[in-house]
């Protein structure tokens, strides 16, 4: 059965496991762990302000993760997301799961709007924001308190 839960502190090796593989193996990004500092420290880097971290589980295994950080004045910044190539075309979506808790989530907290940042290559991810209501944000527009990631070219926003 898969669920989707908030991240414990138990779960920050598969966490981390999971990012990085799918950041080197799939993508051939030049990035490690220890380039990721937040993966270190999710609760002081997303469970501030309104944030957190949820994961989806799949008879306990993690296959997927996402992040909401709170950037503050009703913003908040989309990360972490990403999906076990294994499960990435299964139905209902793990994905469109993932998003659903972390935007109902973002309401409830009294969040406005969201922003993500992207690299170029993750071409499949572009499809699935602008699936879901996401549009195409010039880097110049971003709100300041943005957390910029080095890989990161393309940028997104949505309002809630």
């Amino acid at each position: 059965m898969l669920t989707f839960d908030p991240a414990t502190h138990a779960d920050t090796d598969a966490i981390a496991d999971l990012i990085v593989s799918i950041q080197r193996e799939e993508f051939g990004l030049p990035i490690t762990r220890d380039d990721q500092p937040d993966l270190a420290d999710i609760d002081g880097y997303y469970r501030t302000g309104q944030g957190d971290f949820w994961v989806a589980r799949q008879r306990g295994r993690i296959v997927g993760t996402i992040a909401l950080k709170d950037i503050g004045g009703g913003i908040g910044a989309l990360r972490k997301m990403f999906v076990h190539r294994d499960w990435r075309e299964i139905r209902p979506s793990v994905a469109a799961g993932l998003l659903d808790v972390l935007e109902q989530t973002a309401r409830k907290r009294g969040f406005g709007s969201l922003y993500l940042g992207t690299t170029a290559r993750f071409l499949a991810a572009h499809r699935f924001y602008e699936k879901h209501g996401f549009t195409v944000v010039d880097p110049e527009r971003l709100p300041a308190m943005f957390p910029r990631m080095a890989v990161d070219t393309r940028f997104y926003r949505r309002d809630l």
